[in-house]
């Protein structure tokens, strides 16, 4: 910084100004320091700041999520990005593989680099190993589903009232044998879908037939041979309600490997990537998780901002997008 200084012909006050993207520099010298910075290769060490300054703080954040590669997840990262990027904090992100113990690891790797606070879809049973966190000072907030055990605030979906919409949309028109694919029933969005699923079909007199009920389906493979052993029944479903994104991909797969995908009707919980590109097109549950980040984001910011209030609890409502696979009669 000194070198930084003598090259721009300013205090070092002033270079420290501008490369933490303080006020108080006029234009002109802002671009002599930037200009100075560049030719010497000077890289602002956040590092060396953090043990500087009075609050601690590191400039970063970590985000736990399910898996980074699903589009859900992605979407998710990239909205919080969005938000931290404007406050000039880095996120550093990771996938829990929905296992509580990678979960933990997780959070004390992010904690051991002093995130300012963590962003967690959760995978544990029991998050009451967060009040160490906590009292250090980490700013918390769970999204997608609610913490165990620990009091956040936290950003979730209307699971039920999604599934209870597509499933309704199937008897109007004229289902009465849907079958559901749902995911892990350890999750507890899986358990809010399924109960949507159930409280949907009561609601219209329509009997449960625990035989077209598949459950703890993870991934696209083992969704894709539950949706063709209950297609391949005697008396197979009408219609299938898939309960997460990639249920649905297996799903569409099982019934373009039948050839009944213009017979059997497909509404599935989650946006898919090209799914207005199929034939049928497939009509979805969506979620918004641009919108579940960036609430989540702004939570977390307001929280490191000195908000003590008590914990808020967000719902972001889905919206049904009809195109064509939910709208097959039986």
């Amino acid at each position: 910084m000194r070198d930084v200084a003598a090259l721009a012909k300013v205090s070092i006050k002033t270079v420290s100004r501008v490369v933490n993207g303080e006020s108080g520099v006029s234009p002109r010298l802002a671009r002599q320091v930037l200009a100075a910075s560049e030719r010497l290769n000077y890289r602002h060490n956040l590092t060396a700041s953090s043990l500087r300054r009075s609050d601690g703080r590191s400039a970063t954040i970590g985000v736990v999520l399910e898996d980074v590669a699903n589009p859900f997840s992605a979407a998710l990262n990239r909205s919080i990005e969005d938000v931290a990027v404007q406050r000039g904090v880095l996120v550093l992100a990771g996938s829990s593989d929905e296992d509580g113990d990678r979960e933990r690891k997780l959070v004390s790797a992010f904690a051991s680099r002093r995130v300012d606070g963590l962003i967690i879809q959760p995978s544990s049973e029991d998050h009451s190993y967060l009040l160490t966190e906590r009292k250090a000072g980490t700013a918390i907030v769970f999204v997608d589903r609610p913490p165990a055990f620990f009091d956040a605030d936290t950003v979730l979906t209307d699971n039920a009232a999604g599934v209870r919409r597509g499933v309704r949309h199937l008897v109007e028109h004229g289902h009465r044998r849907i079958g559901y694919l749902g995911d892990l029933h350890k999750i507890a969005t899986a358990v809010e879908r399924h109960r949507g699923y159930v409280e949907e079909l009561a609601d219209h007199r329509i009997d449960i037939d625990e035989t077209i009920v598949r459950l703890d389906l993870k991934g696209i493979e083992k969704a894709e041979a539950a949706a063709i052993e209950l297609l391949r029944m005697p008396q197979p479903p009408t219609a299938l309600f898939s309960g997460q994104n990639l249920i649905t991909i297996g799903a569409f797969r099982a019934l373009r490997q039948l050839g009944l995908h213009q017979r059997v009707a497909l509404i599935g919980f989650d946006d898919i990537l090209l799914a207005d590109l199929l034939q049928p097109a497939i009509t979805v549950i969506a979620q918004d998780p641009a919108a579940i980040g960036r609430t989540a984001a702004e939570m977390l910011f307001r929280r490191l901002d000195g908000d003590r209030s008590p914990s808020e609890h967000r719902v972001v409502v889905t919206r049904m997008i009809a195109r064509g696979s939910g709208e097959i009669a039986p």
